[in-house]
């Protein structure tokens, strides 16, 4: 079991010298067995890369923007323009109707208005006037007053869908390959999800899906990686920050907002079809958001506590629950 406590030195482990040379104020004693010395990661070569490796890190970085704006100042980008803007006008006034059923869905929703479910369900409660139910989610929890200023409250509900959707698609990416070692289906280089930067500090070429010689990023250094992932995250970030209107010169019309854009890109299953239906799903998809961020601050402390993964520690509970438990894990601390 690893326990982290303060000290006056740091003693060896295998991130040390990675945390000294980013976290010189920090003290830390990691209680666990020294590794064997080939398993110890050189701090000199995980911060080093061949200037080939950056140069194509950012060709390769450059090449989705280098597409998109050849394409929207070609003739093919002038074409899809004018058909989008053909079509822009039809596709508007789908639009306006579309949000006037949605809300109508809305006040006719159990989940929306007035007489929506509060937090402390039939418990009394002064809940805060200002939250009255129109965004999906809206329990009335407001202890900070967070939520007073408008803008601040449509900022940070744009901020909590962003932050729900990626714990989602991150707990799918650290559970699945889990699953599929221990049912034998792929045997990965590290299935557990914490433990795969430590390979990569380890320097291990890791395999997609198992499968050999498959590497594209995963023969690459941390560094070269981080790289990579910032670089091509510009985009999609810039294309948010501008509106859902960035992708008009690629000749594509986004109906929604920019939390729900719609359209054959963001909705290929048309689930919004459907306005009473997809007021709905918005209320289960940051129900389930939620539920993936608390999920993601478990496998943190069950990665600090037990050092395994979370599909492991769960089999681990089922098959002895009185001895493999959150309350004989901090007694034994």
């Amino acid at each position: 079991m690893a326990l982290l406590q303060p000290c006056s030195t740091i003693t060896s482990s295998s991130s040390s010298s990675f945390f000294r040379g980013s976290l010189p104020s920090l003290r830390f004693k990691v209680s666990v067995p020294k590794p064997p010395s080939h398993l110890i990661p050189n701090s000199h070569s995980l911060c080093t890369a061949s200037w080939q490796e950056l140069a194509g890190v950012v060709i390769f970085s450059a090449i989705p923007f280098t597409a998109v704006k050849a394409i929207a100042n070609s003739p093919l980008g002038e074409s899809l323009q004018r058909r989008m803007e053909e079509r822009k006008k039809f596709a508007v006034q789908n639009s306006t109707k579309f949000k006037a059923l949605a809300e109508k869905a809305r006040k006719d929703s159990m989940w929306y208005g007035g007489e929506r479910p509060r937090w402390l369900g039939p418990l009394s409660y002064d809940y805060p006037t200002y939250l009255t139910g129109e965004l999906p989610g809206d329990y009335g929890f407001d202890v900070a007053g967070l939520s007073k200023d408008p803008v601040a409250f449509q900022k940070y509900f744009n901020f909590e869908i962003l932050h729900a959707r990626w714990a989602m698609l991150a707990s799918l990416g650290a559970l699945v390959p889990e699953v599929l070692d221990i049912l034998g289906a792929f045997h990965f280089v590290e299935p557990v999800w914490w433990r795969v930067g430590y390979s990569k500090l380890k320097g291990d070429t890791l395999d997609y899906l198992g499968i050999p010689g498959l590497h594209l990023a995963g023969g690459q250094g941390v560094i070269v990686i981080a790289i990579c992932q910032a670089l091509l995250m510009v985009g999609p970030e810039y294309a948010r920050f501008c509106g859902i209107e960035a992708l008009e010169p690629l000749g594509i019309y986004l109906p929604g907002d920019i939390n729900y854009p719609g359209g054959a890109l963001f909705d290929p299953l048309n689930l919004s079809r459907d306005p009473v239906a997809f007021e709905e799903l918005k209320v289960k998809e940051i129900k389930n958001g939620r539920l993936a961020m608390v999920a993601w601050l478990g496998f943190y402390t069950q990665a600090a506590l037990t050092g395994k993964g979370p599909v492991q520690n769960l089999l681990e509970h089922i098959s002895d629950p009185f001895h493999n438990n959150l309350l004989t894990m901090l007694k034994s601390m």
